[in-house]
């Protein structure tokens, strides 16, 4: 248990001092208006209390993530602790900070318009489709697995296309409803619970002294089942997104930065949730990796069951909390991601509605963005899940990596201190571009070329950086002509 320790008290201290150092770089104004009091138009734009804010970001942005992701992420080793820990403090609580705090300065807008602000007119037209996909693509991979699963608990008489059609008609209301009527009374509810679930995870592991496996120089080594179809780089970092940096996160940042009341806030309700959420994912690849007795039995496990994480959680939950944990596995396999997948399809109005400039105020004007919107989600259902649920993964990250340059390029601009961001912005291209070019779903070349070719493009994107930087920095009557 001595990583696992280390590996947490890492994430709470990186909260406690180097969130701080990342809201002194951004430069809060306590006093300036927020555009949920400057701009409330009682649908979108709602002031709520932080700590219901908090517990809504927070099940925003983990559903299903922290959970399957470690789940998947605990059969590489040790070495996923590594990942959780850094990932969160030094990429993830960066690109949620700035990216909540940036849609919030620019009047709640959506990252895909704060992308192109600070990137140009053409990636805000490739943002702004970009991410709709990946929302859609969100809100059918939620749907898909918890409507199968209640379609198999009352296959007697409600099917899965019944359950396809419930929680579509739930996703409408959340969707189109004042934020403040349906997703601000049921989400902190949710979110509390889901914390439950992993102190209680905690608290049964401890009791029993499973035997969590420590990183040393060996354990470092890849353990996964098939280690040359899933070498660590890239694959881990692509497997275990949310609880460590997700693209996902900087999507849903505009709707609770839309119900903010003060910027002071935005230290915990933008980062404090990814360390929340790296807490959360650093649990559940701990137990994972002691469950069934070590990392080469979890790996039979998942191989058995064609990679199914939910099945490991149902086992976990089932045999450590009883019947208490029986209810909890299925508000983990099934509530949690619909409380994502809704917010998804949210999110996915509200970049439209930013790109038509439509007021959202009228239920008419909500209807015509959403009834689309939903239209290819279902289209999205009729799609192999597996199929879906790789190319979202991948889709995520690059998102991640798009936004942390946005926000390298805003520090720049500002002379500040550009290096925290552009940092992780070079080690998630070389992840995102090596991950596509060796993924069985991109273009399938081998591992040490893809890696090479990642890197290669990574150090090239620091090099015109760089570049920009110091033309950037001379003075006018020197620049070159």
């Amino acid at each position: 248990m001595i990583t696992f320790s280390i590996a947490v008290l890492v994430l709470l201290l990186g909260y406690f001092f180097y969130s701080r150092l990342v809201e002194r770089i951004f430069i809060i104004d306590p006093g300036k208006a927020t555009p949920a009091v400057s701009m409330a138009d009682g649908v979108d734009y709602v002031v709520m209390p932080g700590w219901k804010i908090f517990l809504i970001q927070f099940l925003n942005i983990a559903g299903l993530g922290p959970i399957f992701g470690a789940v998947a992420g605990a059969m590489w080793g040790p070495v996923a602790f590594l990942w959780i820990a850094l990932g969160s403090v030094l990429a993830g609580g960066v690109h949620d900070y700035f990216s909540g705090m940036l849609c919030l300065r620019h009047n709640g807008k959506s990252i895909a318009e704060v992308a192109g602000y600070y990137l140009g007119g053409g990636v805000r037209q490739f943002m702004r489709a970009f991410t709709v996909v990946l929302l859609i693509m969100v809100g059918a991979v939620f749907l898909i697995g918890p409507a199968r699963i209640l379609g198999n608990m009352t296959a007697e008489f409600a099917g899965f296309t019944f359950w396809i059609w419930a929680i579509f008609l739930y996703y409408i209301l959340s969707t189109v409803l004042p934020i403040d009527k349906l997703i601000g009374k049921i989400y902190p509810v949710f979110g509390f619970a889901l914390l439950f679930m992993a102190v209680g995870i905690l608290v049964m592991m401890v009791w029993k002294g499973l035997t969590v496996p420590e990183l040393t120089i060996a354990s470092l080594s890849n353990q996964h089942s098939s280690p040359q179809s899933f070498p660590v780089f890239p694959m881990l970092f692509i497997t275990i997104a949310c609880g460590a940096i997700s693209g996902f996160h900087a999507t849903q940042s505009p709707l609770m930065a839309r119900c903010m009341s003060n910027e002071r806030q935005g230290r915990s309700i933008f980062y404090g949730t990814m360390v929340t959420e790296g807490v959360v994912a650093m649990i559940w690849a701990a137990i994972s990796m002691s469950f069934f007795g070590g990392i080469a039995e979890l790996n039979g496990v998942m191989t058995a069951n064609g990679g199914n994480a939910a099945v490991v959680v149902n086992e976990i939950c089932s045999s450590l909390l009883g019947p208490v944990g029986g209810i909890l596995a299925l508000l983990g396999v099934v509530a949690a991601p619909i409380t994502s997948g809704d917010t998804a399809f949210r999110g996915a109005r509200l970049i439209v509605a930013d790109f038509l400039k439509m007021d959202q105020g009228p239920l008419k004007s909500r209807l015509l963005i959403t009834i689309p919107l939903f239209l290819c989600g279902y289209l999205l259902t009729l799609v192999d899940f597996g199929v879906v649920w790789r190319y979202f993964a991948w889709t995520n990250q690059t998102l991640a990596t798009i936004v942390l340059w946005t926000i390298t390029v805003w520090l720049i601009r500002e002379g500040k201190a550009y290096w925290i961001a552009l940092a992780p912005a070079v080690f998630m291209t070389s992840v995102v571009i090596s991950y596509i070019l060796l993924a069985p779903e991109g273009f399938g070349l081998p591992a040490a070329l893809s890696q090479m070719i990642g890197a290669g493009a990574a150090l090239l994107l620091l090099l015109l950086t760089m570049g920009y930087i110091r033309r950037s920095a001379l003075p006018q009557s020197a620049a070159p002509q």
